[in-house]
């Protein structure tokens, strides 16, 4: 496939090609309709043919060039299959034109200091595991690294002291950033408001700007309530103190949290079916 696309990069080679769709020709009339010295169009005829898209035979004193159909039906195959990855529903493409679209109108009405304070979020999830285990993946943070970030992100450091007047610490990179040379995808700095275990949890988050200053203060209100299945996690989140750069952070908070929300679901069905595979075994 790389000798593939190489061969088909070059301007030249690709005149050649569409000329040969259309019937096979020798080398003289190619250069003339290519517009080419001959010389250097038989050097890109070599090419075509050593990279499988071409084929030729002498007829007499000429040499005459055919297409190759297979393989541009395969490239064309594979750069389906490369679209129809990108286009899926609900993928990585999706989010990301999803969050362009918010980014933009943020933007916009990120006018002057102050411009999206007052306004909220709410979150509900149903989780598997009663409040004591869904309160420890809430609250420690070896737990909490699991899910408390946006798909295509890694918690790269992180602090969370479950008490009142507690420090908290949120840095997250690139999932594929491995060994951290990439810059920060994003950092948060906060303090714990309020605990009451296994039913209410709030504090306070602030992202942080490039240069270390707050872009907003998000006020969070976690609550859980038990039901016949699991537990119910109530989530608002409350925005204060927000800068005109904040537009492109909370432009995410929609999409980032609620990714964050099913990644915490998605590991507590997880640990319910390996507890429930575990029992009857």
């Amino acid at each position: 496939m790389d000798a593939l696309l190489t061969a088909l990069a070059d301007p030249v080679r690709w005149r050649l090609v569409t000329l040969l769709a259309e019937r096979p020709r020798p080398v003289g009339v190619l250069a003339q309709l290519a517009e080419a010295r001959q010389p250097q169009t038989t050097k890109h005829l070599q090419t075509l043919e050593r990279a499988g898209i071409v084929t030729s035979r002498r007829t007499g004193q000429r040499r005459i060039y055919a297409l190759r159909s297979e393989p541009l039906r395969e490239l064309a195959a594979a750069l389906g299959r490369l679209a129809d990855t990108a286009d899926q529903v609900g993928g990585p493409r999706e989010t990301y034109d999803h969050y362009g679209l918010s980014l933009h109108a943020e933007r916009i009405a990120a006018k002057e200091p102050g411009w999206a304070d007052g306004r909220s979020f709410g979150f509900h999830r149903s989780l598997a595991g009663q409040p004591e285990l869904v309160w420890r993946h809430l609250t420690d943070a070896s737990l909490l690294a699991r899910w408390w970030t946006p798909d295509d992100l890694r918690v790269s450091e992180l602090v969370f002291e479950a008490r009142p007047g507690g420090r908290i610490t949120h840095e997250y990179r690139d999932a594929e950033d491995a060994d951290g040379s990439d810059l920060l995808a994003g950092r948060a700095e906060g303090v714990v408001d309020e605990v009451r275990p296994c039913e209410h949890l709030a504090y306070r988050l602030s992202p942080l700007l490039p240069e270390g200053g707050r872009a907003f203060t998000a006020h969070l209100d976690l609550d859980l309530r038990p039901t016949d299945s699991g537990t119910d996690l109530d989530v608002l989140f409350r925005i204060a103190d927000s800068t005109v750069e904040s537009a492109d952070f909370i432009a995410g908070i929609e999409i980032g949290f609620g990714q964050s929300l099913d990644k915490l679901a998605a590991t507590l069905a997880a640990n319910a079916h390996h507890t429930d595979t575990r029992t009857t075994q």
